[in-house]
């Protein structure tokens, strides 16, 4: 089901601060910002070989991004496995009993279908499946 690691999200309070550190410090190129307005962050990507890195924004306190700020403050918040059909990988979990924070797939960054399971079925760590538009990578 899984196909490679996509990505790893990391909770930050300035987006543009978190993405200069890593432009200066580590000599990536960070994207551009894109907001998703339905998650309540701004968000922004770099690779790092094969995957990425996710530095999310909250822009509001109650979205989850915010929360997991307030109560955590700033760091790692989630990993994203690629799947190749979201619909299939879903269903096969739920049919399995996995509890899921989104049984349907939702649109995230990147024009990606995305949903999140939720982090007391795997071990503490929130994971997000995500299937590429038109299979882009």
């Amino acid at each position: 089901m899984l196909e490679k690691i996509e990505h790893l999200g990391y909770a930050v309070e300035n987006l543009e601060a978190a993405a200069r550190f890593y432009e200066e410090r580590f000599g990536v190129e960070v994207g551009e910002p894109e907001e998703v307005a339905e998650q309540g962050i701004r968000a922004m990507m770099f690779r790092v070989g094969e995957s990425k890195i996710e530095l999310l924004e909250p822009t509001r306190e109650d979205s989850p991004v915010g929360k997991f700020l307030g109560k955590r403050g700033p760091g790692f918040h989630h990993v994203a496995f690629e799947v190749e059909d979201i619909t299939s990988a879903l269903r096969e979990l739920k049919d399995s009993g996995v509890e899921l924070i989104d049984e349907e797939p939702r649109v995230g960054a990147g024009g990606t279908r995305m949903a999140f399971v939720h982090p007391r079925e795997a071990f503490g760590v929130l994971t997000e499946l995500v299937e590429r538009p038109n299979g882009k990578r």
